[in-house]
C-alpha cells in the first residue's frame, strides 16, 4: 500500500508534459541543433517551444526565404509531413536532417505538442 501511495504522489508531482510524451527521440534528434523550452535562444535551427499551431517562419531565427514565405502552419500532420523530407514540403529549407522511422516523428510530434505556452 505505501509503494502504491508512493507511486501516485511520484506520478501526480510529475509534470503534465513528463506524462503525457517520451522526450527521448527529440532529445536524440532535434535536441542538438533545436531548443524547445520556453524563452530559449535559438541554435542551429529555430526553437521549437510552442510550434505546434504556429504559422512557419514565425519564430525568431533566420529563416530560409522557402520557409517565410511557405504559409503553412504546423499542424501534426504538417510536421510529419516535413520530418519526413524536409525539403520536399519545402524546396530550400535549411533543415537537412530527416526523421526516417514513422515511430520516432510521431514520439518527437506528441513532445511537441506538450509544449505550449
Amino acid at each position: 500500500m505505501e509503494k502504491w501511495i508512493g507511486a501516485a504522489l511520484l506520478i501526480a508531482a510529475t509534470p503534465l508534459h513528463a506524462q503525457a510524451a517520451n522526450d527521448a527521440p527529440f532529445k536524440q534528434r532535434c535536441a542538438v541543433c533545436h531548443d524547445a523550452t520556453a524563452g530559449g535562444a535559438a541554435r542551429i535551427g529555430p526553437n521549437l517551444y510552442g510550434i505546434v499551431g504556429r504559422k512557419a517562419g514565425a519564430a525568431a531565427y533566420p529563416y530560409s526565404p522557402a520557409m517565410k514565405s511557405s504559409a503553412i502552419v504546423w499542424t501534426p500532420e504538417k510536421l510529419d509531413r516535413f520530418l519526413t523530407a524536409p525539403g520536399k514540403l519545402v524546396p530550400g529549407t535549411k533543415m537537412p536532417i530527416a526523421v526516417p522511422g514513422a515511430a520516432d516523428r510521431q514520439a518527437i510530434i506528441a513532445y511537441l505538442k506538450t509544449l505550449r505556452k
